[in-house]
């Protein structure tokens, strides 16, 4: 049986959810046994500081915790996370085992689904970065994020409360108004959950009629099927 290491701790929320979902979702296809899980847990506020400051050293930072996991016996790792995705080609260039993208498993659905404008939320850094417009952009989709002030808006709630473990109602109407300003404004067809804590948010599949890409789970999905491959 193959092994998956998880990059997790950024933020703990999410990992407790991917440990979740991932039990859930092998228990559906085999409920007579488990799969091998290696978290190795990072620090979610130094995660945040090195993904503003120094991407260099985030880099750095995760590839410590790529190693532990390869010397732990890993066959294949994945990040909890979007945002440190800003650094994934470099990690992926120079980890010990092969990687399995949140973007690019992301990007595949939203092709399937024949979705082709998609609105971005997550931190700042994901919303702000390249790397989701660059992948989606080979699946032939393009993605649209929120303008400035909505922007600092969602980063605020997200450092400040999801991150937390905070999940409020008035939060939950805030970013289903965002969205379907963006449906409105920019013809958006669909909307990323581009942070893996907004889907313990925002839970349902459609929001404010636009169909809602839950990150996390089509991590999971990706991540159990190379299990049992």
């Amino acid at each position: 049986m193959a092994i998956v290491g998880i990059v997790g701790g950024l933020g703990p929320e999410s990992t407790i959810d991917y440990y979740r979902r991932i039990l859930d979702a092998w228990a559906r296809h085999d409920p007579s046994t488990a799969p091998s899980i290696v978290i190795d847990s990072l620090d979610v506020k130094r995660g945040l500081y090195l993904a503003e400051h120094d991407h260099a050293a985030l880099a750095e930072y995760l590839l410590a915790s790529l190693r532990r996991l390869a010397g732990a016996g890993v066959d294949f790792a994945a990040m909890t996370a979007n945002t440190p995705h800003i650094v994934f080609d470099e990690l992926a260039g120079r980890s010990p085992v092969p990687l399995l993208s949140i973007v690019e498993v992301c990007a595949h659905e939203a092709r399937e689904r024949g979705l082709r404008r998609l609105g971005l939320l997550g931190t700042r850094f994901t919303m702000e970065a390249a790397f989701y417009p660059a992948v989606c952009a080979r699946y032939g989709v393009a993605v649209v994020s929120p303008r400035e002030a909505d922007r600092d808006w969602i980063h605020e709630r997200y450092v400040g409360e999801l991150l937390r473990g905070e999940f409020r109602d008035e939060t939950r109407r805030g970013f289903t108004a965002l969205v379907s300003r963006l449906r409105d404004e920019e013809r958006i067809d669909g909307v990323i959950l581009g942070g893996t804590e907004l889907p313990l948010l925002l839970r349902a599949a459609v929001i404010a009629e636009v169909p809602a890409l839950d990150t996390t789970a089509l991590h999971v999905g990706a991540i159990v099927r190379r299990l049992r491959e």
